[in-house]
C-alpha cells in the first residue's frame, strides 16, 4: 500500500474533506448500506470517517479501519464519531467473519500497488466478512486514462487558516501503476509535496483477483447510478460475495 503525505500530515489531513465532499459516490454507497439495514460493516481505509459516520447515523454497527493516525483523529473528533469504533490499522488486523459488509471507498483499491499487497488486502476482507457477505469498492478504470487531465489546472481550497492552492503532477505511468506528485502552497507560503502511485486494473484483473481471494463477483457497474460497463465507462464499480471457507 502506498501512503502518502495527505494522509500522515494532520495539515493536510485537516482540508482533505473540502477536497472530498459529498458527491454521487457517497450517495451510491449510502444506498447501498439503505438496502441492508443494520449491517455490521467494515469501512476499510475510512479516512477522515465522512461517509463511517453518516453509515452508523443511519443504524449501521461501524467499524472504520486505516493506518494514518492523522486521518482518524479528524475521525473520532467528528460529530457523531462515538458512534462508531475506529481502529488504527490496516486490513490486517480486521476481526474475523464479523461483518456483513466491507467498503472501500475514494479509490482505496487502487493504492495497493503490487498483486501481492491486492491479494493481501482481499484476503483480509474475505476473513473479515461471513460467508456471503459482501465487498463493495470501486476502481478507475484504466482504458479511459484518467491521469493525462491530472495535471492540468489548480484547486482552491477554502480553509479555516485561508487559502490553499493545490495541483498534482504525473510522475509517470508503466504497466497500470501511476506516479503522482500531490503539491500544497499553504496560506502561509509554505509549499508541501507528498509522493504516490496509484494501480489502475482492469475489469478482468479485478474479477480475477477477487476469485482468487474467494470472492464471487456479483456485479460491476460502470457508473454511480448501477449502469454498465461501456466503453466510456470511467469508473469499474464492484460487488462480490464472500464464498464459504
Amino acid at each position: 500500500m502506498t501512503e502518502d503525505a495527505s494522509y500522515r500530515d494532520p495539515r493536510l489531513a485537516a482540508f482533505y474533506d473540502r477536497m472530498n465532499p459529498y458527491a454521487a459516490d457517497t450517495e451510491f454507497y449510502l444506498a447501498f448500506g439503505d438496502e441492508h439495514p443494520g449491517s455490521r460493516i467494515v469501512d476499510i481505509g475510512c479516512g477522515t470517517g465522512l461517509l463511517t459516520v453518516e453509515l452508523a447515523r443511519r443504524g449501521h454497527r461501524m467499524l472504520g479501519v486505516d493506518p494514518a493516525d492523522a486521518m482518524l483523529q479528524i475521525a473520532r473528533a467528528r460529530d457523531g464519531g462515538d458512534l462508531v469504533e475506529w481502529l488504527t490499522a490496516d486490513a490486517s488486523a480486521l476481526p474475523a467473519a464479523d461483518a456483513d459488509l466491507a467498503i472501500m471507498t475514494g479509490h482505496v483499491a487502487q493504492v495497493f500497488v503490487t498483486d501481492d499487497a491486492w491479494l493481501d488486502a482481499l484476503t483480509a476482507a474475505r476473513r473479515a466478512l461471513k460467508p456471503g457477505g459482501l465487498l463493495v469498492f470501486e476502481s478507475r478504470d484504466p482504458r479511459a486514462r484518467a491521469w493525462l487531465g491530472w495535471d492540468d489546472g489548480r484547486e482552491v481550497i477554502e480553509t479555516d487558516a485561508g487559502q490553499v492552492i493545490a495541483w498534482n503532477e504525473v510522475a509517470g505511468e508503466s504497466a497500470g501503476v501511476v506516479g503522482l506528485i500531490g503539491h500544497y502552497v499553504l496560506p502561509d507560503g509554505e509549499h508541501l509535496t507528498d509522493e504516490g502511485a496509484l494501480r489502475f486494473r482492469t475489469e478482468e484483473e479485478l474479477r480475477a483477483s477477487l476469485v482468487g481471494a474467494g470472492f464471487g463477483v456479483r456485479s460491476v457497474y460502470g457508473d454511480w447510478t448501477r449502469g454498465p460497463v461501456t466503453d466510456s465507462t470511467t469508473e469499474l464499480i464492484v460487488v462480490a460475495e464472500a464464498r464459504p471457507v
